[in-house]
């Protein structure tokens, strides 16, 4: 009994980083700029694609090609941004139709550029066994995609929290006027920070990319998963993020293993349903915005 439930929260702590990673982008860019950002999807794909094509037509590895991942997709993030997201701000119905009508965009690009069959991204050699964890056998690449995900956590909340870059932001984020008036670039601020979300959901994407076909579709899924994470942790809390993201982990977990991954995700939805009816400001948000 014991070795079940370790196997259990050992892959809830699995589906947890993964949620973890690709909601931490769309965490960051809702919770500072108030955009519903329904291309974030798109970008987890991005990130797919890229680490595809960079093994495909430039042999780089995926270890070699993470930070290259990041700058392509990143630059993707800055140049919509720039062209589209910037003149729809305080507008929240008009940007939710503008990144659905760029992520439509995006798939039919890459259906055109590379194809609509799947495609895949080859596992890293040296993670491609298992270790003992507990006296459980588990991928090594799973262990790998935890670890990075903690790195990257760690290195948002210090961009946050202990960089003049992020001091600027939390100031924006609660009053942008003010903010203004004492010199503080906000227009400059948001791109950077768009820009740093799109590259977090392009290294999801790419993480992610061994263990699942890419497809142009691909980011469908992974966008509502990354929605209900922010809905549950809080759009202004990075720690709550991080704790709704182990939450919806053990819960998938949990209950795909007492019925099946459709029903897990279904249960799970209706719960996240319930709570926003009674908590519609998460289970970890304690600020409003301004």
């Amino acid at each position: 009994m014991s070795e079940i439930v370790i196997s259990q929260v050992i892959t809830g702590l699995s589906i947890g980083s993964i949620l973890l990673l690709v909601a931490l982008g769309l965490a960051i860019i809702y919770g500072t700029t108030g955009v519903i950002n329904l291309a974030h999807g798109e970008f987890v794909m991005l990130g797919a694609y890229s680490a595809w094509a960079l093994q495909k037509y430039a042999n780089i590895g995926l270890f070699e090609g993470l930070i290259l991942i990041f700058f392509i997709v990143a630059f993707i993030g800055f140049f919509i941004e720039r062209i589209v997201i910037r003149h729809l701000y305080d507008r929240p119905m008009d940007t939710i139709l503008a990144t659905w009508g760029v992520g439509i965009m995006a798939q039919q690009i890459i259906r055109l550029t590379a194809g609509g069959e799947l495609r895949y991204v080859e596992m890293p050699q040296s993670l491609g066994s298992s270790i003992s964890v507990f006296g459980i056998e588990t991928s090594a690449f799973r262990i790998f995609i935890l670890v990075m995900t903690a790195a990257l956590f760690g290195l948002t909340w210090y961009l946050m929290y202990k960089t003049n870059i992020g001091m600027k932001l939390r100031a924006i984020t609660q009053n942008r006027e003010m903010a203004s008036s004492f010199g503080i670039n906000s227009d400059r601020i948001y791109s950077l920070t768009f820009a740093y979300g799109s590259g977090l959901a392009g290294l999801a994407g790419a993480l992610v990319s061994p263990l699942k076909s890419v497809s142009p579709e691909m980011g469908t899924t992974y966008v509502v998963d990354a929605f209900m994470v922010v809905v549950l942790g809080g759009v202004e809390s990075l720690l709550g993020t991080i704790a709704s993201s182990l939450i919806l982990g053990q819960m998938n977990g949990f209950l795909a293993y007492f019925s099946n991954d459709t029903m897990a995700k279904a249960i799970v939805f209706m719960a996240i349903i319930v709570l926003i009816r009674f908590r519609p400001q998460g289970l970890f948000s304690t600020k409003n915005r301004n």
